[in-house]
């Protein structure tokens, strides 16, 4: 060892992610091929086997419904999670899994809430539902208020990511005082998204907004960021003392 060898700070090791507090993840698409997550069982199952390894119990999957893109049906969701399920039976992985959906909130959605549509839920009747990341959408306000007339809970995904709702305060306020729930990603807690979007899902955890989380997991790249999250040590202690209703899926 060199003289100057021993003034040489050694580098820390990574401190391995732990996400047994959150217990149960409500949101990712991991069904394969039925939207713009898992392609495959086999992708499925090595994301499935590693969010299991960061101490998860549950998983509730949510593939994309949107009338443009994903036309995904209740009918379609529930046998790709049986498939899913089988095969994770089948690898050893003790992990619970659950599907719902991620809506899509436009006309033809709203038209689907009026008519009585069967809505895929979890929980209480919580319903996931999210919006363009751009523009704000006009009738956003009137689709939260039928759903929660047809007895809905809704919850907004991911408002961290909407540029609209961030050069909005006085939306922001409103939301809030409606007391929409909020999902973030822990993903945006480690800028996968922006730095804006970091600050912004930092803000929203300061205000005590946030009702949930969800790793939105889409495929391996995902997971490979999540797990550098306690690196941001602050955040990540501060999200481990929330009030979650994940724990209580």
């Amino acid at each position: 060892m060199g003289w100057f060898d021993v003034f040489k700070k050694k580098p820390s090791e990574p401190v391995p992610l732990d996400l047994s507090w959150l217990k149960v993840d409500m949101h990712s698409h991991l069904i394969p091929g039925i939207d713009d997550g898992s392609k495959s069982m086999e992708e499925s199952l090595e994301l499935v086997k590693r969010l299991a390894d960061f101490g998860l119990k549950k998983i509730i999957t949510t593939p994309h419904i949107m009338s443009e893109y994903y036309r995904n049906t209740p009918e379609i969701i529930g046998m790709g999670l049986e498939d899913l399920r089988k095969a994770v039976k089948n690898e050893g992985i003790t992990l619970e899994i659950e599907a719902a959906a991620e809506y899509y909130m436009d006309e033809i959605f709203l038209e689907k809430v009026k008519s009585g549509e069967r809505m895929l839920t979890f929980g209480e009747d919580y319903i996931l539902v999210e919006t363009g990341f751009i523009n704000k959408p006009q009738m956003l306000l009137d689709i939260i208020f039928h759903l929660e007339m047809a007895g809905y809970k809704p919850i907004l995904a991911h408002p961290e990511r909407y540029q609209y709702l961030i050069g909005d305060k006085k939306l922001q306020e409103e939301l809030i005082d409606r007391k929409l729930l909020f999902q973030v990603n822990l993903l945006s807690f480690t800028g996968f998204y922006s730095r804006q979007v970091k600050d912004f899902g930092e803000m929203l955890v300061e205000r005590g907004v946030v009702a949930l989380l969800g790793t939105d997991c889409h495929n391996a790249r995902y997971l490979d960021m999540l797990e550098t999250l306690p690196k941001y040590q602050k955040i990540y202690e501060k999200i481990q003392n929330l009030d979650l209703i994940n724990t209580r899926l």
